[in-house]
């Protein structure tokens, strides 16, 4: 029997043990799996966009957009909101004067105003071929919870950016504003090409020359790296960007149901191994596994990184809902 599995990554003889055991069984002149796209064509429901619209993203950070927004800034600037009064000096804006402190006190006295700006709101998307594997895919489900994430700043009136990467940016629309740009998502979602290794490095340092702007960064993938997720942080985290890092794993990657004696081979690049399964290969597999997410964790954590780690077995929708409200994302 030949099992095909997706890419994974730990240091030594444990990445090693990792990738073999992590697999999802198929026979032998099985159909190769079809594109997420083709699976399902409505990513998100009627009924759910209308919960959608009750939140909104949020950033543990303000950061100057390009243009007016809907978000309030602790920053003075112009608009129907008052903030604060300062003295007047030579060189302001005589129409914000105030008179009627000018009457009382006959000194002048400029009014301020909280600034509204917009807020960039961008998802990095893993569409390598080890996310098109679980039951539910993993690939579906991030696809679903970017359509959610990015219909919250459209309505919100942020302005938002997808990416979409396998072993370099395969995919990006950028720069969509205001809730008539949903179906630009649905579209780049359904139709951006899926498949091949996954090269997170390569893929964020093209983000980060690509993307100038400051805001808030939701990652979805699997993490599973051969090479590590480090250097491709260092490129995110150098931009400082209000990160979200969501770990996305199915259920038979953490728990597999697999025996015998089985051909297990890598679906990103076709690497293969001989293993029998038994019960301490699997427990190791399990320790492997548990051990791996901690390392992304602490990873992101220490750096200032929001982490979660979701599997496909959640409902995407309470995911949106409930977790990453959890985690600060949304509210």
């Amino acid at each position: 029997m030949e099992t095909r599995r997706g890419a994974g990554a730990l240091d030594g003889a444990a990445a090693a043990d990792y990738r073999r055991m992590r697999s999802e069984s198929v026979t032998p002149g099985s159909p190769p799996s079809r594109p997420a796209a083709d699976r399902d064509d409505s990513l998100l429901d009627a009924e759910f966009l209308t919960k959608l619209e009750q939140l909104e993203i949020v950033s543990r950070r303000i950061f100057a957009g390009k243009t007016k927004g809907e978000r309030k800034s602790p920053r003075k600037g112009e608009s129907v909101e008052f903030a604060d009064y300062r003295p007047y000096v030579v060189g302001d804006d005589l129409r914000f004067l105030d008179w009627n402190i000018y009457a009382r006190l006959d000194s002048l006295f400029l009014r301020l105003f909280l600034e509204e700006e917009d807020l960039n709101v961008s998802v990095l998307l893993d569409v390598s071929a080890s996310m098109d594997h679980g039951e539910p895919s993993k690939l579906l489900y991030a696809r679903r919870v970017a359509a959610a994430v990015a219909y919250i700043g459209l309505v919100n009136y942020d302005r938002v950016n997808l990416y979409a990467y396998a072993d370099r940016l395969v995919g990006a629309v950028r720069g969509l504003r205001g809730r008539r740009q949903a179906q630009r998502v649905i579209d780049f979602l359904q139709e951006v090409p899926t498949g091949g290794v996954s090269g997170f490095a390569n893929a964020a340092k093209q983000f980060a020359i690509q993307h100038t702007q400051k805001g808030v960064l939701l990652i979805i993938s699997d993490f599973f790296e051969k090479g590590g997720i480090e250097d491709g942080m260092r490129y995110l985290l150098g931009r400082r960007l209000d990160g979200y890092a969501l770990q996305v794993l199915s259920p038979q990657e953490i728990e597999p149901d697999l025996t015998g004696d089985l051909k297990l081979v890598d679906c990103e690049d076709a690497d293969a191994a001989e293993v029998t399964i038994s019960r301490p290969l699997l427990n190791r597999y399990r320790a492997n596994l548990e051990a791996y997410c901690s390392y992304v964790r602490d990873y992101c954590v220490r750096r200032g990184m929001a982490y979660l780690l979701a599997s496909t077995r959640v409902p995407f929708d309470q995911l949106v809902v409930n977790y990453l409200r959890q985690r600060g994302l949304v509210r």
